[in-house]
Order: C-alpha cells, then structure tokens, then sequence
C-alpha cells in the first residue's frame, strides 16, 4: 500500500495519486481477507526529505497479526530501529540504499538478513534496458536494474521488492520480462510489483517466471476481486499459496 499524508493512495506510474482509505482499516481487511504479508510504502518521505511517521506504523501493528513492511524516509540506523521497534517485521529502503549502500549491510547485520528489504523501482529506457529510479520513481540513475540487484543481494538484503514504474497502476499485468531476469540473477527472494489488473496477471508472473510473491493494490483497493477469491483462483491453476 501507498501512504500519503497518513492515507493509502494509489495512481499510474506514481503519479496522480487518488485516496484509497485509512492504512489501519485497510490492513485489517487484508489481513481478514487473507493476505499472507502487507507492505506499506510512504511515498512522499523521501522527496520530502521527512520521516516515515510512526504513529502510523503503531496503530497498524496494534490490529496485525500477519508479517508487514514499511518503507519510506528512512536514512539511517536509527531510523530503521524506530521502525521496528514501532511494530513493522520489516524495513523497505530504495533511495538510500542508492545513496548510501552500506546502510543495507548496516541493517541486515544489525537486525538480521530478514529484516531487510531492498525496494527497485525500475523503468525501461531507450536502450530497452531497466534503470533504477529514486525518490518515488522521480530521479533517474543510470543504474542497471539487473546489477543493482545482484549488488543489493552482496551487500545484505534480504528480498527485493521489484517494481515497474511502466506498468505501475495501468493494470495491463506484471512485468514479466523485468520479473524474469532479475530472479534468474539473485538468489534471494523477489517480490514482483506494478500492473496487476486481474487474477490471471497473478497466473502468468508465477507460469513464467519463479518470482517468490506477487504485489497488488488497486485491484483490492477498489474490490475488482477479493485476496480469498485470488487464493482459489491460484490453487485451480496449480499455483502453489498460502493457506
């Protein structure tokens, strides 16, 4: 989930941002609804060079029973212990880890691999390869997607949250080409974000590529279909879930 100024949002290619509901209310009703694992992604910290706000992140753990992520904002050690300490499994950080990539191995040595989540926003370029993009898919790179994640994996990440900025909110299904040849280069797990538009987009990422876990947001967001209704879709076409 996207979060804005304390309310999840959601737009197409991170931009044109529409108001979705209250992260907490949402939570849990996914959390109900089924979903294995929630992540929660402040996308304005890191432009607006502010905090992710914890207070958010303690009411959200107070009514969550299942593993959550928060991302967003956070540039530091100590930022990544408020974080957890406020009641998040995990901490997702793009940016930064740009910026300054020793912060992922800081992280994951501090509290543990698993605690780490290192989040790609990827688009295509001219050239037809993937650049990385930062602070909320606003500033170009130049770095390779593909080695950028072989690098994140070196320094210490535990999963990578992998995002197409081109298909982000259109709903025309994951990027199964980005997907692909990025898990087929890291040996750490890989969560495919961006496009989803309906139950057999979940079914074509997990056919075609050995992707760990499939992202969605406004499919849910706007009851398109609900996360029980996926899980039994997925289990007819021989997709292996959680139960």
């Amino acid at each position: 989930m996207d979060v804005k100024e304390g309310r999840v949002v959601k737009g197409e290619h991170f931009v044109n941002l529409k108001d979705a509901g209250d992260p907490v209310e949402l939570g849990s009703k996914y959390r109900d609804d089924g979903a294995d694992e929630l992540v929660f992604l402040d996308i304005t910290a890191s432009p607006e060079k502010r905090k992710t706000v914890s207070e958010m992140v303690c009411n959200v753990a107070s009514k969550l029973d299942i593993p959550f992520t928060v991302g967003g904002g956070i540039s530091s050690i100590d930022d990544a212990r408020n974080i957890l300490c406020s009641g998040a499994d995990k901490v997702g950080i793009n940016t930064m880890a740009i910026e300054k990539p020793g912060l992922i191995t800081e992280i994951s040595e501090r509290f543990g691999r698993q605690c780490c989540v290192v989040a790609i926003d990827a688009k295509r370029d001219e050239n037809n390869m993937f650049e990385v993009f930062s602070y909320g898919a606003r500033k170009s790179t130049g770095i390779d997607a593909i080695q950028w994640s072989q690098e994140v994996e070196k320094l210490g990440a535990g999963e990578i949250l992998l995002t197409s900025i081109d298909r982000d909110g259109t709903e025309d299904g994951f990027d199964v080409e980005l997907t692909k040849e990025i898990v087929d280069k890291v040996n750490i797990p890989v969560i495919a974000s961006g496009g989803c538009g309906s139950m057999e987009h979940f079914v074509d990422v997990f056919n075609k590529t050995n992707v760990d876990a499939a992202l969605a947001a406004s499919v849910f967001h706007y009851n398109q279909f609900d996360i029980a209704a996926l899980k039994r879709f997925l289990k007819e076409n021989e997709v292996l879930v959680r139960t």
